[in-house]
């Protein structure tokens, strides 16, 4: 059972971890495709963000959300794999930054396609999350191994 969990584990987090090899390899100077693919749609998050609760997203470099978006996804995927909660961690946070802002279906109507499909990218994203949850949760609810105390030897007089 635990080399079918673990088989398991590494397909699950190759999605992630090979996501952040090409983004790696095409980060560049400027962040690469994902940088430029990533600004516009940060800038219309973040009106929406500073519109709907009055709180001002500070100014960055979108090559640095790419950045930690990449270590993320590499460093949580490769953790996972070994059972780690830590890498599950990484990877919700990585999920949290990114689905909101990548796929903004609810920025467009129902009746055209990009609402589609940005919309069925999010609820994949979301079934990553469930899953990183799922997991999360498993591992916390399974008791921890305790040392076993030895019983003293009787001595013989």
């Amino acid at each position: 059972m635990s080399f079918v969990s673990f088989v398991g584990r590494v397909l699950f987090a190759s999605v992630f971890i090979l996501s952040a090899w090409q983004e790696f390899n095409d980060f560049g100077v400027d962040g690469g495709p994902a940088a430029k693919a990533l600004k516009p749609k940060f800038n219309v998050f973040s009106k929406l963000v500073s519109s709907h609760t009055g709180v001002e997203v500070p100014e960055f470099e979108i090559k640095y959300l790419v950045a930690a978006i990449v270590a993320f996804k590499g460093v949580g995927g490769i953790f996972f794999i070994f059972g780690s909660t830590i890498g599950a961690y990484l990877l919700v946070l990585q999920q949290f930054i990114v689905t909101p802002i990548l796929y903004d279906f609810y920025n467009y109507d129902m009746e055209k396609k990009e609402f589609g499909l940005l919309f069925t990218k999010f609820t994949q994203n979301l079934a990553l999350l469930g899953a990183l949850f799922f997991f999360i949760g498993m591992k916390n609810s399974m008791p921890r191994r305790q040392l076993k105390k030895k019983a003293p030897k009787s001595k013989t007089v």
